[in-house]
């Protein structure tokens, strides 16, 4: 049997552009994982088997891509900490984590670009949680660069308790309903920029907002003194980012009463 961490991640900036030919959006992410994480352990079973999360899809396919061709399969178990549907790639990385676990697992495993060819297939998340650190997501998120971003200050997260969660899908079509594409280019400029000049924590104020969504939550986090603070994903969790634990504890309590929240800090590996 094989264990391992499945990390969330928050996105740091999001600017998303037109709609492409192969039903994905371009745009341009920086992904920075998260030490809230779920576990996932797989072992080699007689039949797929996937339990701990009844509502788990991404998970059985993924073991599904990594069945060995004499039939031979695996068995997985979920241990969810990481909120569902909550903009924070739960999901995406479950099943990164048991595609590589169960990759360790078969007779003969698959070279390291067969697998981010079926994570790729998995979801646009999916192949960055093969990687490791911060990264640049390009395209429809797939493209995945290196970024040497700073990682000391903490994470206050907050799934507020009025916002309902929307489908990812319904997200992006409101945003292509406004036209929400047009700037593409520049916002995408400017997000290349604002990452040329990160040197420091503080240095991350400087990139755009998310273009998908905003929460006054957002705006509270700032007030109480979160040097960055904004929506990741398509939401509907906010992110305030703090350099100093004690100031993010005391954000983590004023907040509470908005909904769900968590302190947690930035984390480098799977």
């Amino acid at each position: 049997m094989k264990r391992a961490p499945a990390a969330a991640k928050i996105n740091l900036a999001l600017v998303v552009g037109p709609l492409r030919d192969d039903g994905r959006h371009e745009l341009l992410t920086v992904y920075q994982r998260i030490a809230l994480a779920d576990r996932i352990a797989v072992s080699r079973a007689p039949e797929l088997r996937v339990d701990g999360f009844s509502a788990d899809t991404l998970v059985r396919r993924a073991l599904e891509c990594v069945a060995d061709g004499d039939g031979g399969t695996f068995a997985a178990r979920i241990r969810k900490r990481i909120p569902v549907a909550a903009g924070l790639g739960g999901g995406s990385s479950d099943a990164a984590t048991a595609l590589l676990l169960a990759n360790e697992l078969r007779d003969a495993p698959l070279p390291r670009h067969r697998l981010h060819v079926l994570a790729r297939e998995l979801g646009a998340d999916v192949p960055y949680f093969l990687e490791d650190g911060p990264q640049l997501g390009s395209g429809d998120g797939t493209e995945l660069e290196a970024l040497d971003l700073p990682q000391d200050y903490w994470v206050v997260l907050v799934v507020p308790t009025e916002a309902g969660k929307r489908s990812t899908a319904d997200v992006f079509a409101a945003f292509d309903e406004r036209g929400g594409e047009r700037g593409f280019d520049e916002r995408r400029a400017s997000l290349l920029g604002a990452l040329g000049t990160v040197r420091r924590p503080r240095d991350l104020a400087a990139l755009p907002p998310n273009d998908l969504a905003a929460s006054p939550v957002a705006e509270e986090l700032l007030e109480l003194g979160a040097f960055r603070a904004d929506v990741t994903g398509a939401g509907p969790t906010v992110y305030g980012l703090f350099l100093h634990g004690d100031h993010a504890r005391t954000a983590q309590k004023q907040v509470s009463g908005r909904g769900h929240t968590w302190l947690t800090a930035p984390a480098w590996y799977r």
